[in-house]
């Protein structure tokens, strides 16, 4: 077996699981769960029926690459929603259909890492999606862990990262707007980390699939290709952008994405993915093309988390120190006692569920910046999300 399996830690919900089966639940109330990301949202009927329609291509096999129509329609999609100069980006180039981000990162490394250099690092943020880990241990490489500051800003702590270990750097994940944390990197940090990338020869790669769930309508995020074109890099060298449609459009079981940049890397990535990859079924990329090309249930979408957090903030405010993300749908509040215990103890007393913030961290640099947070997932329906922030008050009222 291949040994770095040994290395794999259990899956943050695997962990829940078991912290789950050590606590009695408060049986008399209704189980509300707002421990796992997965939109919850009504699927838009558009994409329902653009997929019902295509089903008799289920008959034919697709290609890795996917088809024409796709990719020109997320080359669409990419250039106005990130301001890109007209023609920058070549649909036969620059993007690659998905079947979801998650395999795509994961798969991304593989690709990526150069095993005969020496003593190669992935580098990450602290908390974390637990994937970027587990592609770089299988891929041979050396997770590096960036703690996330424990203030307000709550981005990765970028500057404090040795120069050695950037020279070992082969490949940095960025996610934003971040999960859990709802921080957005500003186009200055972006531009850092290209100077890095370039001076230490690494790849950046940047998990936006959190890109279209932001709180201020006018305050799009900028995204890693956006601010590589106004800095001049129209070739988008060593940036590839991961995006789904799993948030963006709440349908996380059609497992559909894409990654898109540079054209020599994507061009190696393809290349892999004709052995490895798993093409996207032709029915769920009709269905893709309609759901790129419209923005009106993306807006939508975003009214109602905006409405959750309207709601919720003001509940949870007064006993919890939180404040309200750029972007997400999390919550990451600093809670008064162990992040365990108090789930534990949340699940007990209350049947609510959340995710403890150690679980999606590394202890790290002399800490663990995910002790004493929680992770809440505004998921569930409004009045859900409104009855679990009241019985969330009620318990930590309980503790002062």
């Amino acid at each position: 077996m291949h040994e770095a399996l040994a290395h794999l830690h259990p899956y943050p919900f695997e962990k829940l699981a078991r912290l789950k089966s050590t606590a009695r639940a408060a049986r008399h109330k209704t189980p509300l769960d707002l421990s796992i990301g997965e939109p919850q949202h009504e699927t838009p009927r558009l994409v329902i029926e653009a997929m019902a329609q295509h089903l008799p291509q289920m008959a034919r096999y697709p290609t890795t690459r996917g088809t024409e129509e796709l990719r020109t329609a997320i080359v669409k999609w990419l250039t106005a929603r990130f301001r890109l100069p007209k023609s920058s980006l070549v649909a036969d180039l620059h993007v690659l259909p998905v079947a979801g981000t998650r395999e795509a990162l994961f798969a991304f490394a593989q690709c990526v890492v150069d095993r005969t250099r020496p003593d190669p690092v992935v580098a990450m943020p602290n908390p974390f999606y637990q994937i970027y880990e587990g592609a770089a241990l299988l891929a041979g490489a050396n997770p590096y862990y960036i703690n996330n500051r424990d203030d307000a800003d709550a981005l990765p702590r970028f500057d404090a990262v040795p120069a050695e270990v950037w020279e070992r750097c082969q490949l940095l994940y960025v996610c934003s707007p971040g999960n859990p944390t709802g921080k957005v990197l500003s186009p200055q940090v972006y531009e850092r980390l290209l100077a890095l990338a370039d001076h230490h020869d690494f790849v950046i790669a940047a998990d936006e699939c959190y890109s279209e769930i932001y709180l201020e309508e006018t305050r799009a995020p900028p995204g890693l290709l956006e601010v590589a074109a106004q800095c001049g890099r129209h070739d988008f060298r060593r940036c590839v952008v991961f995006h789904s449609l799993s948030k963006r459009s709440s349908v996380p079981g059609m497992r559909s994405g894409f990654v898109a940049g540079d054209a020599e890397i994507l061009k190696a990535f393809l290349h892999y993915r004709t052995y490895q990859g798993c093409a996207m079924p032709l029915y769920t990329q009709a269905a893709s093309i309609v759901a790129w090309d419209d923005e009106t249930h993306v807006r939508e979408n975003r009214a109602l988390y905006r409405q959750k957090f309207d709601a919720v903030l003001p509940i949870l405010q007064p006993v919890l120190e939180l404040t309200r993300p750029d972007a997400g749908f999390y919550l990451w509040p600093r809670v008064p006692i162990d992040e365990v215990e108090f789930t534990r103890g949340l699940i007990a007393r209350e049947n609510v569920t959340v995710l403890p913030g150690s679980y999606l961290a590394r202890e790290a640099h002399a800490g663990n910046p995910g002790t004493r947070r929680v992770r809440i997932a505004l998921v569930p329906p409004l009045v859900q999300c409104i009855e679990a922030a009241h019985r969330i008050r009620k318990f930590v009222e309980s503790l002062i």
